[in-house]
């Protein structure tokens, strides 16, 4: 880990925000989760399936539909067998419908059940960035607030530090812990519809934008709310919205736009560095920056140094389904290094996500195109981001 709809706010606005994205909003049908078949390099008893699974079910955060949940939603099933973590929205994409706020009392208690039915720390996480990508808001009974766009403008950090604070609050009023904020894109198109048109960057100058960022970091950790810088390694010269196309930045994008993240990784203000689904082929000839190993492992963990967790932009997005199936996203995303895998159920509606990803990695390891060893160790750096 995380563009899009019509938001109910003060007035209503296009949001774009980690994953609650895409434009069809299509339930997928059930299908028969496959049983995974032992490779001949593999006995059944070389590793403990019941335990793998509980591991990798740790590295998923999923979006859900309801304002309660009971024990017999899937949600609840999920998070009881060891989910990793919850994404709520406000809206559906589609219709823009409540999903899963429509009061502070209502998510509070939402939020409580989901808690409540966890084995261990759960991470419930939001796009809450300010401006038009708020999921908590006036519509559901939040205060409005400013976007990163009009705070970089300002550039005082003791007004910084109050619009943060702002944020904050109503995060720790609700118990979310895990914040998709902020955005340290540089503003280098205007008319980018994903960042300029929606305010959603400090500025087109570096040194706005990693001081902005540091505070708004240094408030979510005083009120122990962990955050994901975004969206890596820099979309602030798009012309396209990956929640909708595959987007090539390869004529426009440049290591400038590293510097944000350099510096934030180099001062440890990342808790962790969510990975656009972009194409920059100076980086990765062919593949996206969330799924490419030259980005991920190379880039962003080499010469960035980066020891945290690497998050994904919506696994669900159209950048990624146009290319790839959902099993071979998957695969590819952890081959790549990521760690924590986001599933905002928006552009689609997959009850069966969990059990299908699981059944998907545990027949990866089986056949050794991951190693228990490489699931291990986004375990460890997951659980950095757990209350």
């Amino acid at each position: 880990m995380t563009r899009r709809r019509l938001l109910a706010g003060v007035g209503s606005a296009v949001v774009a925000g980690l994953a609650g994205c895409g434009s069809g909003n299509a339930e997928t049908p059930p299908r028969q989760p496959a049983s995974p078949t032992p490779s001949p390099a593999a006995s059944p008893s070389s590793f403990d399936e019941a335990a793998l699974r509980r591991k990798i079910s740790s590295l998923l955060v999923v979006g859900f539909r309801g304002q309660t949940v009971d024990n017999n939603d899937w949600i609840v099933k999920a998070v009881k067998n060891g989910l990793g973590g919850v994404i709520l929205f406000d809206k559906e994409l589609e219709t823009n419908a409540p999903r899963n706020i429509t009061s502070p009392a209502q998510v509070t208690a939402l939020v409580k059940s989901l808690r409540d039915a966890a084995p261990g720390p759960l991470i419930v996480s939001i796009d809450q960035e300010g401006g038009q990508v708020a999921r908590l808001n006036p519509s559901n009974g939040f205060p409005a607030t400013k976007s990163e766009a009009e705070i970089g403008a300002q550039n005082s950090p003791a007004a910084t530090r109050a619009w943060a604070q702002q944020i904050v609050d109503s995060l720790r009023s609700i118990g979310v812990n895990l914040n998709y904020a902020p955005v340290v894109d540089l503003n280098l198109n205007p008319n980018n519809p994903a960042i300029g048109q929606l305010g959603r960057s400090f500025s087109a100058n570096t040194d706005v934008v990693v001081t902005n960022a540091t505070e708004e970091i240094q408030v979510h950790r005083a009120g122990k709310v962990k955050t994901s810088i975004k969206h890596f390694p820099g979309f602030g010269t798009a012309t396209g919205n990956t929640d909708f196309d595959v987007v090539d930045v390869s004529a426009t994008w440049t290591r400038a736009e590293l510097v944000p993240f350099q510096r934030l990784i180099s001062s440890g203000n990342a808790d962790s560095v969510l990975v656009a689904h972009l194409l920059i082929k100076q980086l990765d000839p062919n593949l996206p920056a969330s799924l490419s190993p030259a980005v991920v492992t190379n880039l962003l963990r080499g010469q960035l140094g980066f020891k945290g967790p690497a998050v994904s932009d919506d696994m669900q997005a159209a950048a990624i389904t146009r290319r790839y199936g959902l099993d071979e996203a998957v695969a590819l995303g952890l081959k790549a290094g990521l760690d924590l895998l986001v599933f905002a159920n928006q552009q689609v509606y997959d009850p069966n996500v969990v059990d299908e990803t699981l059944d998907n990695v545990v027949n990866l390891v089986r056949n050794k195109t991951l190693t228990e060893a490489q699931i291990d160790q986004a375990v460890a750096r997951v659980d950095t981001l757990r209350p």
